[in-house]
């Protein structure tokens, strides 16, 4: 007998003889049938993430764990805002699921964390450091990164060499049992700049609150307001071309020339804009947005108070936030504060591989979608008092 199969020899006899051989032997068994049924939903888990069709005999093809409710595997941010009340698919009609938004989503543990070693897969927790496993679905901080990249202003942390998975891990990315609607619901996204940036300047460079902008701003504002440098928008995505062709490239205008500053919980923070074209129906939706564009110095006073765009505002003129000349997109460059009614963008309809503007005075269907909220008129007001450096 070998010496590595005695001990279940052994298990099984003694087992036998304390209780006559059946109750062990039932428990045996049900380890078994429980071990198949782990094996069988890792199969099918597999087989969905494959894309294989699923037969009506392999279930639902889900693994059961905390992960399912998770943002990551539901993908319920992006559906949640289409579908609700005033968000685009008031406009298409067309349901969330019959889009191919879905194709991103995690439904299980190895579209991270499998990696082919030796002919076998195995458990990699390399994979999930390297940036181009996350990049394939978090396509705009992709073209965030390669803007930077272009114009020399890279991101502070990936300059020093993070990735993504430095910040952003446990339940962060896994969940935690949890069914949320959005990223931005409370306590579905923890990390923040005050996670590592403590006083105590223990695990990354200390935060001052004595400094005169903390000090100045105290807790009115996020730390992005003033660190994000410029914010990665996808502008007038025409939703006509994508349906018929599949494709994203060629049909919305990615820009990175200016940062919105908008309202969330209570705060000032960074922001962004999508605006979408629909059988020449307009849409324009504002959400806070954190776009990986970090400055180590804070923008200066005058980016911000008493800027173009705010002395346009507070004299009834409206920003040309993005303009179309000569058969060019001109955005905006630089701070504008979310007051939607004083904010002007163009929309374009696809003309063969060009774009034609719109007529201007079309109804425009705003949102304000991820629990954004545009600035008050005592915040603008705020903003056009000029500031000393």
């Amino acid at each position: 007998m070998k010496h590595g199969s005695s001990w279940k020899v052994w298990a099984i006899l003694i087992c036998w003889a304390l209780t006559m051989g059946t109750g062990c032997e039932s428990r045996m068994e049900a380890a078994a049938e429980r071990d198949e049924r782990i094996k069988e939903r890792a199969r099918l888990a597999r087989l969905k993430e494959s894309g294989e069709p699923i037969t009506a005999q392999s279930g639902d093809g889900r693994l059961r764990s905390f992960f399912v409710n998770s943002l990551h595997h539901t993908g319920e941010g992006m559906r949640y805002w289409y579908e609700e009340a005033g968000g685009f698919m008031n406009i298409t009609g067309i349901p969330y699921a019959d889009l191919d938004c879905g194709t991103c989503h995690v439904q299980s543990c190895d579209r991270c964390h499998a990696e082919e070693k030796d002919g076998a897969m195995v458990l990699s927790r390399d994979k999930v450091r390297n940036m181009e496993t996350c990049l394939p679905c978090h396509g705009r901080e992709g073209l965030t990164f390669k803007f930077d990249k272009a114009e020399g202003k890279t991101d502070v942390h990936v300059a020093a060499g993070m990735v993504c998975a430095d910040c952003h891990h446990g339940k962060d990315v896994h969940g935690d049992g949890r069914f949320r609607t959005s990223m931005r619901s409370p306590n579905a996204v923890n990390v923040g700049c005050e996670s590592c940036h403590t006083e105590s300047g223990e695990t990354a460079p200390a935060f001052d609150p004595m400094t005169d902008s903390h000090s100045v701003h105290g807790d009115l504002l996020t730390c992005q307001a003033c660190h994000v440098s410029n914010t990665t928008a996808c502008m007038n995505c025409h939703f006509d071309a994508f349906l018929e062709t599949g494709e994203r490239k060629g049909n919305f205008i990615p820009m990175k020339d200016w940062v919105l500053l908008i309202n969330h919980e209570g705060r000032v923070t960074s922001g962004s804009a999508m605006s979408l074209v629909h059988e020449g129906r307009k849409f324009l939706a504002y959400v806070p947005y954190y776009t990986h564009s970090v400055m180590p110095e804070g923008r200066h006073c005058s980016d911000c108070h008493a800027n173009p765009a705010v002395n346009r505002m507070v004299t009834g003129r409206q920003v040309p936030v993005l303009r179309y000349e000569d058969g060019r997109v001109i955005p905006w460059k630089g701070v504008v504060p979310v007051v939607p009614d004083r904010l002007d963008f163009v929309f374009l309809d696809k003309d063969g591989d060009g774009w034609q503007p719109l007529p201007p005075g079309d109804e425009v269907m705003v949102q304000f979608a991820a629990y954004g909220e545009p600035l008050s008129p005592e915040q603008l007001e705020s903003l056009a008092q000029e500031m000393g450096e």
